[in-house]
């Protein structure tokens, strides 16, 4: 292990020296702060269902605030002027989870407006370079106190909040810009700067597409809700939407009560590729062939289980039922119904078996013979 550095060593003047010597001193309290933050932190997000990127945390390392003291000699006067010893980063994946998570730092911690900067506002047009919302902030005492630790309030903090983009863009800019000690030629910096308006493009798009999917998802259910199947086009949202009507329960309930059976429920969302197999677009082509094939459907069921003591039926039995119905009385036979059945379930030769069975069922009730003439 290394020896410590001698404060000394750092050559800096008398005061920056003692700044120095008062973190070493306080490094225990940020190292308690530090967790302090980020349990607060942690579970404020979770507890609001804000789902993000990353949140990190770190104390300034001693050859960082010793360089800064450095090049900054004369302006701060002791520790507590520095802001920036514990730093918090917030990364979201949204533009606008930025503004919630700073209403919500904004809830929890006391906020130094004054020292606080929002530099998304400070671009000029020539200027595409990403940056992030900082707040300077403490930690309450009504939120946290430990006795043991009596000065942690009074510590200032920095939380940063960014898009995962614009965390990106900093990560880049830093590298290729002033951390590499040279002025950035012409021809580079506009590629930077092409580049970091491409990502404030993707940031600014990713942000409108999930809001334009929010919309028109609650879209789909007002029209679901209110029953205007035939406005809804067929797709995974509408579907899942859909199912939680319950549309075949009654065609389940009847056939269940042929042998008194329970219904064992399984997923029903894995039916959508049949149907969009089927040729369907909206789910006012489900509800016209539930309409047009519940009674035929129920008596195929009944034929089938008419001879037989099961006692728990699946619930995807009326679905089942209900689309070899529709591919039946469409002049298919059973290479249809096993198409059907490889589509839902994947290729196999029971599939063809099974499609034998239906059909042979099929083929004696009266919907067929209607089918056939």
């Amino acid at each position: 292990m290394m020896e410590k550095k001698d404060v000394a060593d750092y050559g800096l003047p008398p005061r920056e020296t003692m700044i120095l010597e008062e973190y070493r001193e306080k490094h225990a309290t940020f190292e308690k702060l530090l967790q302090v933050v980020k349990n607060i932190l942690s579970e404020s997000i979770a507890s609001n269902s804000i789902y993000i990127n990353a949140l990190e945390a770190r104390i300034k390392a001693e050859d960082s605030l010793a360089g800064k003291l450095e090049r900054k000699a004369g302006k701060y006067s002791s520790l507590s002027d520095l802001t920036d010893i514990l730093g918090v980063r917030v990364i979201t994946f949204y533009s606008d989870e930025v503004d919630k998570i700073a209403a919500l730092v904004g809830e929890i911690f006391e906020i130094d407006w004054e020292n606080s900067i929002d530099k998304r506002k400070m671009h000029d047009i020539h200027s595409f370079g990403y940056s992030s919302l900082h707040y300077i902030c403490r930690v309450p005492r009504a939120l946290f106190e430990d006795p043991a630790y009596p000065e942690l309030n009074d510590i200032r903090f920095e939380v940063q909040m960014r898009t995962a983009l614009q965390h990106v863009w900093s990560v880049l800019d830093h590298d290729t810009g002033y951390k590499s000690g040279f002025e950035v030629p012409k021809e580079y910096l506009r590629n930077i700067n092409r580049l970091a308006g491409m990502l404030e493009l993707a940031d600014e798009q990713f942000c409108a597409i999930r809001t334009g999917i929010n919309n028109y998802r609650r879209h789909v259910q007002s029209l679901v809700r209110s029953g205007k199947f035939d406005e809804v086009p067929l797709d995974g949202d509408s579907f899942g939407n859909y199912l939680e009507l319950r549309p075949f329960d009654s065609l389940n309930n009847r056939i269940a009560s042929i042998n008194q059976a329970e219904i064992h429920e399984t997923s029903l969302v894995g039916y959508l590729k049949l149907f969009l197999f089927l040729g369907f677009k909206t789910l006012g082509d489900i509800e016209k062939m539930i309409k047009e094939n519940s009674e035929d459907a129920y008596q195929l069921a009944a034929f089938q289980l008419a001879n037989t003591d099961l006692d728990i039926i699946n619930s995807s039995l009326a679905v089942v039922n209900l689309c070899a119905v529709h591919v039946l009385k469409r002049g298919g036979g059973v290479l249809e119904l096993t198409r059907c059945l490889d589509e839902l379930n994947g290729p196999s030769e029971v599939n063809r078996s099974r499609a034998e069975h239906l059909y042979g069922r099929a083929k004696k009730l009266a919907f067929m013979e209607a089918a056939n003439s």
